[in-house]
């Protein structure tokens, strides 16, 4: 029996994923790392917690699926994505800590291009808005807080996204790659082109000696060193977690809509061959790259989904699990209301917001723990149904359905009000790791495990359907509501 692999890296953990070419999961394992807070607003990993994590990982579910390792036809690698590292091309030593997606430290290089003029210029070659969230501003940083640029120039130091590392340190001969979903979120990747932009990295100062080449999101970039699972196995595929979920959720065509609910919420409508500008604070990005050529996507990124309820239990010790906050939810027939916006670290699509902080508002005396939890889950079903109405906006139509995964879909209570305060169906699959699933199906396509993209489709199968059950007065209600309360956050933290 052959079997596909994804190690699926993230934000708060590494995983790896055994699934059978059916795309039933056999054995998964996951190993939480330390997220690092240097300053406020900073967000940073060590860059040994991520190899060492995802190795462990990988390791342990090959032994869980008891799967003998001749069978692993192929490894796929998906990744948070825009997080930064760079390391020393002889060593593979990282000069400093990963710098995180979620990180805020270079808002200020942003504010600067924008006052230069930049942003129309940056949005209309890389599809992004100009934001600290991006890779390209993160590695200038790096560069000129470390006083690094003749070393890159001179080619000593390689950057790269985490799906980049973990090529380089995973596979044979040191391959410096990343995929074209990954180049896409570096705001230094020419959508049109294909290719790193000359204009964007002078205007960081970055020596393209540095950068990556850009492969495919399927395509063998060579085999698994042989000391970590005993033989050498092909390396075929690498995509950004959210692309790799929008192939696992089997969204091939244009105008299918997936939202993942992880440390942060990720929609993504498939746009197909054409590339959508945005007039409404959302992304055009790459869907994914199979033989040279490019499908695009519309995204909209919500900073702080999941991560609002491990707020919510670590730092105010509201509840003890993330699965208790389902039952308190319910526990009150709503939050009286209370809205939470959790702009923790600013607010993403479709405000866009540096600035913006952490909002409870509406709050009275009878307020309790109860209304506090149901008004962080429905913030997280706020946030999505904003970039749903963008989409709406920027494509003139509705999808018909909603396709969800990631650990937040479990919640059925979030589930149903997403369902509702959206007023369309929300699909959940049978395999909620549609990322992991995404990786290995790209991986299985490459290896010619799968003939076309059509048959990895026919792996998708429906669990659960969530149906609007809402009134659209009510609906309109408490999204004004929401809007109120979002617009008292705007710029909190603005000097």
């Amino acid at each position: 029996m052959k079997v596909l692999i994804a190690l699926d890296q993230g934000t708060t953990s590494s995983r790896a994923v055994v699934f059978d070419t059916q795309g039933h999961m056999l054995a998964s394992h996951g190993v939480e790392f330390p997220q690092i807070f240097p300053k406020p607003g900073w967000v940073e990993h060590d860059p040994r917690d991520i190899l060492s994590t995802q190795i462990t990982a990988l390791r342990q579910a090959v032994k869980l699926s008891g799967v003998d390792v001749a069978d692993i036809a192929a490894i796929g690698i998906t990744n948070q994505r825009e997080t930064t590292l760079l390391w020393n091309r002889e060593t593979g030593e990282c000069v400093h800590n990963a710098i995180v997606w979620q990180c805020r430290r270079t808002a200020h290089y942003v504010e600067r291009l924008v006052q230069q003029g930049k942003a129309e210029m940056i949005r209309e070659k890389t599809g992004l808005i100009p934001d600290a969230y991006f890779s390209g501003t993160k590695l200038a940083w790096l560069l000129d807080h470390l006083d690094l640029h003749e070393r890159a120039e001179r080619g000593e130091l390689c950057f790269g996204t985490v799906d980049s590392f973990l090529a380089w340190h995973l596979v044979t001969g040191r391959p410096h790659v990343t995929d074209a979903t990954n180049a896409g979120r570096t705001m230094l990747f020419n959508l049109q082109t294909q290719d790193w932009d000359e204009e964007l990295l002078n205007m960081l100062d970055i020596p393209r000696a540095c950068l990556p080449d850009v492969v495919d999101s399927s395509q063998v970039i060579g085999m698994l060193d042989p000391g970590i699972l005993g033989r050498p196995i092909p390396v075929a595929a690498m995509a950004g977690d959210q692309h790799a979920s929008l192939f696992g959720q089997a969204c091939l065509q244009p105008g299918m809509v997936k939202n993942t609910y992880g440390t942060g919420c990720f929609m993504l409508m498939n746009t197909g061959s054409e590339r959508v500008r945005s007039q409404n604070g959302l992304l055009s990005t790459m869907a994914w790259r199979i033989g040279g050529k490019p499908t695009y996507a519309l995204e909209g990124s919500v900073f702080m989904g999941g991560a609002t309820i491990q707020w919510l239990r670590d730092e105010m010790k509201m509840i003890a699990t993330a699965a208790e906050s389902e039952g308190l939810a319910k526990s009150v027939k709503d939050t009286g209301g209370v809205y939470l916006v959790p702009a923790f670290t600013g607010l993403g699509a479709p405000w866009w917001d540096m600035y913006s902080r952490g909002t409870l508002i509406g709050m009275t005396r009878g307020t309790g723990r109860a209304h506090v939890v149901r008004a962080a889950l429905e913030s997280i079903a706020y946030q999505s149904a904003d970039l749903m109405d963008a989409m709406v906006k920027d494509c003139g139509h509705a999808p018909t359905q909603l396709q969800v995964d990631g650990g937040a879909s479990a919640n059925a209570f979030l589930m149903q009000f997403q369902s509702d305060i959206m007023g369309v169906p929300v699909v959940r699959p049978q395999v909620m790791e549609t990322t992991a699933l995404g990786a290995a199906l790209l991986a299985g396509l490459a290896v010619g495990v799968y003939a076309s993209m059509e048959d990895t489709a026919a792996v998708w199968q429906r669990d659960l359907t969530f149906e609007p059950q809402m009134e659209e007065h009510h609906r309109a209600q408490l999204l004004h509501g929401w809007h109120k309360a979002v617009e008292r956050s705007l710029a909190w933290a603005k000097e």
